[in-house]
């Protein structure tokens, strides 16, 4: 089709310029604003009309327009346009020129800035022009931060369900301690390290003595009330790197890492036993326990071995419970011929022959 039959065809007035393009501006030969958009007259407010157009706006791009005549060698590009007074509020635009000298028609969007003027603005889907797919784009847009955000809540949810069930699968139910599978973990991880040299520990076996007494006497929830004041015990008199688990009914482990000292053990050990034997009051009734405690010390082996060591903690908490009970003891050493730990007779004598344990 020619297009000067086109050309002749069109006659438009200025409402159905406003819903085609509703953000444009006819600026006269003269630089004036002869006609504006009802969008953009929402934006900057009456009085618009009868301004000179570079008064009110600001052409960027391609480069600074200084005069009507400058914008006019313009026609045809994409154009950056900014309001002088708020040059936050940017628009891309395209300029062309009119017939029988009637100046320049500028068609203007908002581009990228598209969201940020529609929450400053307040703009709705009528402010655009029906073809205009700014508001479809808007809206996927809020749904797809909508579904990030839906997404993100629930990984989170998935993340913190993730880390209780591992809590879980570590964690006593009754008492909140570590539990067995905690414990092997931990102890496997500080042997580890004291292989490269570093972190000696202590392992200390608690267990409790009348505890039977009071499950006999008082039923199973006492013993159950007892069991969480122990706990309570054992986190209050160790720090909280140290792990203490409850690896049975009525037995504890405290695993004490850069705790070798005779006189450090001696005195944690005293006071888990003083605080254990404090009475304690279930009911209005008075429970009334003791405990038992074996220690070995990392430094004792020269390959340091979790079920070895465990059994020499239990077989020193025996010796405790042999001794009378309300007790501390640490394992003997040199006992076995082919023993790998030193050969002298007491823990406290050995202890007192070492420098930097």
């Amino acid at each position: 089709m020619d297009g000067n039959f086109l050309t002749d065809a069109v006659r438009i007035d200025e409402r159905d310029l406003s819903r085609l393009m509703p953000m444009h501006l006819w600026v006269s030969a003269s630089g004036h604003i002869r006609s504006v958009g009802p969008t953009l007259a929402k934006l900057h407010g009456s009085g618009l009309v009868g301004r000179r157009f570079l008064e009110v706006f600001a052409v960027k791009k391609p480069r600074c327009a200084q005069s009507i005549r400058d914008l006019s060698t313009m026609l045809g590009q994409r154009l950056h346009i900014c309001l002088r007074n708020t040059p936050a509020t940017r628009w891309r635009g395209l300029a062309v020129q009119l017939q029988d000298d009637q100046g320049v028609l500028v068609n203007l969007s908002f581009g990228i800035g598209a969201a940020e003027a529609v929450r400053k603005h307040g703009l709705t889907n009528g402010d655009f022009a029906p073809t205009d797919l700014t508001v479809e784009l808007l809206y996927l847009t809020e749904v797809k931060a909508a579904v990030m955000a839906e997404l993100a809540a629930l990984n989170r949810r998935l993340r913190d369900a993730r880390r209780e069930a591992e809590e879980r699968a570590l964690t006593d139910a009754l008492t909140g301690l570590a539990n067995r599978r905690a414990l092997d973990l931990a102890l496997e991880a500080a042997i580890a390290s004291t292989a490269r040299g570093r972190h000696p520990f202590a392992l200390l076996h608690v267990d409790l003595d009348l505890f039977k007494a009071v499950n006999d006497t008082l039923g199973h929830a006492a013993g159950d009330h007892v069991l969480v004041h122990v706990a309570q015990v054992l986190k209050s008199v160790t720090r909280k790197y140290d792990v203490v688990a409850r690896v049975g009914g009525d037995e504890f482990v405290l695993l004490l890492p850069d705790t070798v000292e005779e006189a450090r053990i001696g005195h944690i050990a005293a006071r888990i036993i003083e605080e254990l034997e404090r009475p304690l009051d279930y009911n209005g009734q008075t429970c009334r326990i003791s405990g038992s405690i074996g220690v070995t010390l990392s430094v004792f082996y020269d390959r340091p071995d979790a079920d070895r060591m465990l059994s020499d903690a239990d077989a020193a908490l025996y010796a405790s419970k042999r001794a009378g009970r309300g007790r501390y003891t640490v394992h003997s050493l040199g006992t076995d011929p082919e023993d790998d730990r030193p050969d002298s007779g007491l823990v406290a004598d050995w202890l007192a022959g070492q420098s930097g344990c």
